[in-house]
């Protein structure tokens, strides 16, 4: 609609006194020239450029004679300005241009400028007038004169003596009476007797009226505060001759405005409200049509303190109304009550700081060209106050204000409403929604240009198929598409009058005084007449459209003076000689294309209908149009300019079930006709033969003929249809969207039976749907169910100023306008209204049309708990409460579940009852959501139950959830769930425990400070998803249960309760063999795995039979089994040294030393990484690794790690897991002074033999983490598995150099031993490949069954011992744990880093000449 933008600017007019100060604008019937009214004198303004032009002065004698002027009206030519003054008198101006060809202001261009002074109309267009004012005439009335009124060819005048005074525009009065309005008859309505009650009273006298001419009358207001409208009844004007009609509640009546578009009359009353009323066609009483009044909900503070209204003003097209009040600000309606802009509350009323402003006080106002400009005459304060020389106030003098409006195109150009763009026109420029609607049909068109448009990026939905990407940039973002108009066709053909934008939303016409022009987004360039003589020689007067690539407008060609309609080509260049032209009978006042067809209005009230087809003739195409059918409208439309719109559509009353034909259903069935805001229907008349199509010649296509029209709507402002059509959608596609301002939206919606069953004959076949919105609607998006609108925004700038110096300035009392994009859903408005009139099966297949849009829940959400907070607080008791429809109609959808729960936790616990009574108990609901895997759901319910039941139930259920979400490996759930369930034990809210306490800094040693680092590194890596064995863990410490190894409740039975989950848990993966998830599990929850295992080493911890376990192995980590090569190498190379070697062949290519553990899983494995990073869910992506900053990165590693070598074992759990983030790089961390080395052939092939058979380098990460801990709590015939994987025949020796050196459970040797010789047997069977690996521990393999036999059993193998003491398992042991440990690396090298040592001098035994750097490996390891 109409929209504020920018700053108002100010005129330069400072008054030196106060009979200088202005107080009335009035503006000439074309608002190219302002008459601005000060006590003593009359000043005109030109518009463009806005410049004073002439000013006359009373001289002081006659000022007092006839009193400071008060009113000014302009004859329709612009030739004179009547002027009223306060003592009775009419002053007539004549306006005479002086100086013959001469102009105030021309343009002046640089020499050589293409502006060629030689264009017609060029005077007129560019430069501001000279003009004389002279005054002519002075005519005496005797008594104050209260309201000038310009009536065709006469002047009406009201007086305060309460006469009619009817004037020549020559100052005579030709003789006429002056009628006394004492004699006019009023009645409410005509009907009633001819003689109805006088005004009765003797000083009844008019205080203002206006002139309708589309209802031949006057709007009046009495001093009394009564209004009325006065009507001649037969030509003649007299007394005798009037009839006055009056409502009879109005009795506080201000001022009036006129609506001549849609026959409505504004009363402006001293409550602050305005009535707008219209006249009964049949009975000629006044009706109420709707009031526009503020209201207490949106400006608390304001209403009803707004003071009588003081002027209204409908805007030039008559679509919108601006409103001002005595006590100030400024209110702008859309014409049917839509509130758009108001003055009085946000940033204009506020400073920034809080403090409120003075309204702005407006004495006068109106309206500029086409509506781009509203002139104010303002005074900020009281008006009369002594003007004082002090500059600051300048602000407070009466001075003259321009706001500067941008407005819809549908105001102008409403065939525009079958489109999904919104286009606003500005004075100089247009704003669009950057998107291209085109995806929907068209999915070629979101190629061609998907650079042109940025919104396609950023979109929320930008991957929900084609429909929701056309949707996407649609929505986009909040930012316009700014397209500044060609300043060279501005320039001679300012004001733009229509713009339209064709289906794509790629071009752009505007058409302006004379010609047009147009614009192509893509190409980003404008295209004009190239002669200029055929664009000053049309006007367009009934809008232009587009039709694919032609342009269609109809214009009045000023050298024939012929009217035409005529179609250009895009491509072509801009001429008439490419123009297809066809003369029209008379002018047209609007046109719209449907499908191949266009429809045209004229001002004969006739409607034709013309056939449009592309033709190409060798080279050029042109497009040739033939008139099908031609329709007289006279008989219903009492004045052509009262028709807003005129549209063809589909839409029938028969929806295509019934036709004969059903093809035939989207043709154009009907027109649609905006008549004064009652929306008229008339369809194709089918009663009659049915042609056949193929029988009749095509070309002589004969159209049936239309029905009589019938009313479907009142208060219409547009209406929008579609021809598109979409099986899926049919409900939204075959609708008929209204719009209709404060009464909101309206849908005209086809009802279709089900399975095409026959529909009942009693049914009918489409209803009318009403429902609000909060925006003002200017396209809708059928397919995808939303609204677009624009909105007045307003930014603050008052805190640029200082306080005292600026603190007047416009800038400071003014925000800045902004005009922003939004958009609205409206489903579940329409779903609620079927399901109130019980048509709950049309609801759904409606419902079940949009399922796939991405706001559907949204939409079920909202048509819930609007109904719940509508019948849950309503007082009295609902009858016949549509609670329960509406959750019976939602769990026919699978989203119902979580609906209800969103739902319930965005409203107050008070309506819970209520609600849950009519979708079900919680607990019911619950366990669904168990059975449906839906967890995230089941939480949410958990902390309905948590409220709503006994902390037993609720407990119960938790723990339910607990085990499943293990079971599935949702650990961020896991967490909470912990969380949740010692919140419920401990009777606490539900929060977080607070992080750890108890804790002493010594026991961490060099840990504090490393797990600060990690967390803050994993944070600002970017969007890291919850990592497998990566930093994240660190991440979960605080909240998650080694969280509680330290909370205050530690031993309280919920711990123990937990703990005994967890290790059933645990237990459970670890007889499934399932390594992987047990790693997870344990580094996600921080679960103690050590202390653990160490415990569980004889029983849960063994491993019964190790071929399934070898082969379970392989396939959780995707680690291939082992091939032996074709040409079987013998290389050189070890296992260990073989890795290494390969690493430095990238490292080689990279200085960072991080990226090599990075690479080194993208190397061979790029294709299948691809899978596994895929399958494994939730992984830390490698380069987020990379993504902060590498040096920092090492630090971070390395620092802590080389404390922790010479300092701690692991023999904590919590140290454990913050190692496991250690791990994750660092396994591979090598010296750079590799990167010399050189590499033959020979060694090349086997490396990539090596690293072939090889899994992703995570899972060697992973591996290897596990071998760690395994070793850690003494599970050795585990290890043994890992190392046989992983192909580390040191491994297998160390393990069994432990085992001769410690108390070895003789058992677990056994069982190492047959599982061994099981694995061998296997291999020689099914996987050959392992047969060389096992040929290498051969030896081992028999010193193994020498040691069972012997059963040796030394005594020092410490953490192990230490693992075993009870106080490991206490959750307080962190110092004792700590402490102890510490000592026993101290006391020997035999302890844990004994075998860290070992295994390092292992793998390096390969190859002996290789630098390894001690610490780095040490650390790494540990």
């Amino acid at each position: 609609m109409y929209f504020l933008s920018g700053w108002p600017k100010r005129l330069l007019c400072a008054p030196r006194s106060p009979a200088e100060a202005p107080l009335h604008v009035q503006s000439d019937p074309r608002r190219a020239f302002f008459a601005v009214l000060a006590p003593a004198r009359l000043s005109i303004w030109y518009s463009r450029p806005t410049v004073l032009i002439v000013t006359y002065k009373e001289p002081a004698k006659s000022s007092t004679q006839f009193g400071s002027y008060k009113q000014a009206e302009w004859r329709p030519d612009s030739t004179m300005i009547a002027v009223s003054t306060a003592n009775g008198y009419i002053l007539f101006f004549h306006i005479t241009s002086s100086r013959g060809d001469k102009y105030l202001y021309e343009p002046v261009y640089p020499k050589g400028s293409p502006q060629m002074k030689g264009i017609p109309h060029f005077k007129e267009e560019h430069c501001a007038p000279a003009l004389n004012l002279e005054m002519k005439k002075i005519l005496d009335l005797q008594a104050p004169v209260m309201s000038l009124q310009s009536v065709l060819e006469d002047l009406l005048v009201a007086t305060s003596d309460g006469l009619l005074h009817l004037i020549h525009w020559e100052g005579m009065t030709n003789g006429r009476k002056a009628i006394n309005l004492s004699t006019v008859p009023f009645s409410v309505d005509l009907q009633s007797s001819r003689v109805g009650s006088f005004l009765g009273f003797a000083d009844v006298h008019i205080k203002d009226m206006e002139y309708c001419a589309t209802l031949d009358g006057f709007a009046v207001v009495f001093n009394d505060g009564k209004v009325g409208f006065i009507t001649p009844v037969s030509s003649r004007f007299t007394a005798e001759q009037l009839h006055g009609v009056w409502p009879q509640d109005v009795i506080d009546g201000t001022c009036v405005a006129v609506n001549n578009k849609y026959r409505l009359m504004a009363f402006g009353c001293a409550s602050g409200s305005v009535q707008v009323y219209t006249i009964d066609n049949t009975t000629g009483a006044m009706l109420l049509s709707h009031k526009l009044e503020l209201t207490a909900k949106q400006y608390p503070d304001i209403w009803n303190k707004t003071g009588a209204v003081k002027m209204i003003r409908w805007s030039p097209d008559n679509s919108a109304v601006i409103v001002t009040w005595e006590y100030g600000g400024l209110s702008l309606w859309s014409v049917f009550g839509a509130q758009l802009i108001c003055t009085l509350g946000g940033d204009f009323a506020y400073r920034s700081d809080g403090t409120k402003k003075d309204p702005l006080k407006i004495s006068s106002m109106s309206w500029g060209a086409e509506g781009y400009h509203l002139w104010v005459i303002s005074g900020f304060g009281s008006q009369n106050t002594e003007i004082e020389s002090d500059l600051r106030s300048i602000v407070k003098q009466p001075s003259i204000l321009l706001f500067q409006f941008i407005k819809s195109v549908l105001t102008v150009n409403p065939c525009m409403s079958n489109q999904e763009q919104v286009l606003l026109q500005g004075e100089d420029r247009l704003y669009l929604n950057c998107g291209e609607a085109s995806q929907t049909q068209n999915p070629k068109s979101s190629l061609a240009h998907t650079d042109h448009m940025p919104s396609r990026e950023k979109s929320p939905f930008a991957d929900g198929g084609l429909e929701s990407q056309g949707l996407s940039t649609l929505l986009g973002h909040r930012h316009w598409h700014v397209v500044q108009i060609s300043s060279t066709y501005l320039e001679s053909n300012w004001p733009i009058r229509f713009s339209a934008i064709d289906e794509l939303g790629q071009n752009i016409a505007v058409a302006g005084k004379f010609g047009f022009a147009h614009y192509s987004l893509l190409t980003k360039k404008w295209k004009l007449f190239g002669n200029i003589t055929q664009e000053q020689n049309m006007i367009v007067t009934g809008g232009l459209a587009w039709w694919n690539d032609f342009m269609v407008l109809a214009c009045y060609n000023l050298s024939d003076r012929q009217e035409e309609l005529r179609i250009y080509l895009r491509t072509s260049n801009l001429d008439n000689a490419f123009a297809h032209v066809t003369k029209a009978p008379a002018e047209t006042l609007l046109l719209s294309v449907f499908r191949d067809m266009v429809v045209v209005f004229r001002a004969d009230c006739s409607i034709c209908l013309y056939s449009i087809e592309r033709k190409s003739d060798g080279s050029n195409t042109t497009a040739s149009v033939q008139v099908l059918q031609e329709v007289s409208m006279s008989r219903y439309i009492p004045h052509p300019f009262l028709v807003v719109s005129v549209t063809l559509t589909s839409v029938s009353t028969e929806n295509g079930i019934t036709l004969k034909m059903p093809q035939q259903a989207r043709d154009a069935e009907s027109i649609m006709l905006n008549l004064a805001g009652q929306l008229i229907m008339m369809q194709r008349d089918r009663s009659g033969p049915q042609i056949r199509e193929k029988d009749s010649n095509p070309n002589q296509r004969k159209l049936l003929p239309f029905c009589p029209p019938v009313v479907l709507a009142q208060s219409v402002e547009n209406v929008w249809t579609t021809c598109r059509a979409n099986k899926q959608k049919r409900h939204l596609l075959e609708a008929l969207w209204l719009s209709c301002g404060g009464a909101g939206m309206k849908v005209w919606l086809p009802l279709f039976p089900r399975d095409h069953r026959k529909p009942h004959s009693f049914l009918s076949q489409r209803i009318m749907l009403p429902f609000h919105i909060n925006i003002y609607p200017l396209a809708v998006l059928f397919e995808d169910a939303l609204v677009l609108g624009a909105v007045n925004d307003t930014l603050l700038y008052d805190s640029l100023y200082t306080r005292n110096s600026a603190r007047e300035q416009l800038e400071v009392l003014f925000p800045f306008c902004v005009v922003e994009r939004t958009s609205q859903i409206y489903l579940h408005h329409i779903l609620r209204q079927l399901l109130v009139r019980n048509l709950g099966e049309q609801a759904l297949l409606l419902a079940q049309s949009c399922s796939a849009l991405p706001y559907f829940p949204h939409v079920l959400e909202l048509m819930l708990h609007e109904v719940l907070e509508e019948e849950a607080t309503s007082r009295e008791p609902i009858p016949d409460p549509l609670l329960p429809t509406v959750a019976k109609f939602i769990t026919e959808f699978p989203l119902f579940l979580q609906t209800v729960v969103h739902c319930a936790r965005k409203t107050e616990y008070a309506l819970w009852n209520y609600l849950f009574a009519a979708v079900g108990n919680p607990k019911d609901l619950f366990e669904e959501c168990l059975m449906a895997q839906d967890l995230d759901t089941a939480a949410s319910y958990l902390i309905i139950l948590q409220n709503m039941e006994v902390p037993a139930v609720s407990r119960q259920h938790a723990t339910l959830l607990f085990n499943t979400a293990l079971e599935q490996g949702k650990w961020d759930l896991c967490r909470h769930m912990i969380r949740f369930l010692k919140a419920i034990g401990s009777g606490e809210s539900e929060t977080p425990p607070s992080t750890p306490t108890t804790q002493e800094p010594s026991s961490s040693g060099g840990f504090e400070f490393f797990r600060n680092r990690s967390i803050s590194l994993s944070q600002s890596a970017e969007n890291v998803p919850p990592g497998k064995f990566s930093l994240q863990k660190t991440l979960s410490m605080p909240s998650g249960p080694s969280g509680k190894r330290w909370s205050k409740d530690s031993d309280c039975a919920e711990n123990m309760y937990i703990d005994m989950m967890l290790w059933r848990h645990a237990r459970r993966l670890l007889e499934d063999v399932r390594l992987k998830d047990l790693g997870c599990f344990a580094a996600q929850l921080g679960f103690e795995l050590i202390s653990w295992l160490c415990k569980e080493r004889t029983r849960a911890a063994r491993v019964d039979n190790f071929v399934v376990a070898l082969k379970r192995l392989h396939k959780d980590f995707l680690w291939p089994l082992p091939i032996i090569p074709a040409s079987s190498i013998s290389s050189p190379f070890k296992n260990g040294k073989c890795r290494t070697v390969g690493e430095q062949l990238l490292k080689s290519q990279s200085a960072d030393p991080f990226l090599t553990s990075e690479m080194d899983a993208g190397i061979s494995n790029i294709q299948r990484s691809q899978s596994w990073l895929s399958n494994i869910g939730p992984t830390h992506r490698d380069t987020d690794t990379v993504s902060s900053p590498g040096p920092q990165m090492q630090d971070a590693f390395l620092s802590p790690l080389s404390n922790k070598g010479d300092e701690c074992s692991i023999g904590s759990a919590t140290d454990l897991t913050e190692s496991s983030s250690m791990v994750d790089g660092d396994w591979t961390m090598v010296d750079e002074n590799f990167s010399t080395l050189s590499l033959t052939q020979s060694e090349l092939e086997h490396i990539s033999m090596e690293l072939a058979s090889k899994g992703p380098h995570k899972s060697q990460v992973q591996l290897r983490y596990l071998l760690h801990i395994f070793m850690e709590a003494g599970c050795l015939d585990w290890c043994v598995v890992i190392s046989l994987i992983l192909r580390e025949s040191s491994v297998v020796s160390q393990i069994l150099s432990i085992a001769q050196s410690s108390e070895m459970d003789g058992e677990m040797l056994q069982n190492i031993k047959t599982g061994l010789h099981a694995v061998d047997r296997w291999a020689s069977t099914d996987c050959p490949g392992y047969k060389p690996f096992l040929n290498i521990i051969k030896p081992q393999l028999q010193k193994l069954s020498e040691i069972t036999e012997e059963q040796v059993q030394p005594d020092t193998f410490q953490p192990i011992t230490v693992g075993k003491t009870p106080e490991q398992t206490s959750p307080r042991a962190e110092e004792s744990r700590g402490s102890s440990s510490r000592a026993s690396i101290s006391q020997s090298e035999t302890g844990s880093n004994s075998v860290v040592s070992r295994n390092e001098e292992d793998t390096t035994q390969a190859d002996e000449e290789e630098p390894f750097q001690d610490g780095a490996y040490d650390c790494s390891v540990s």
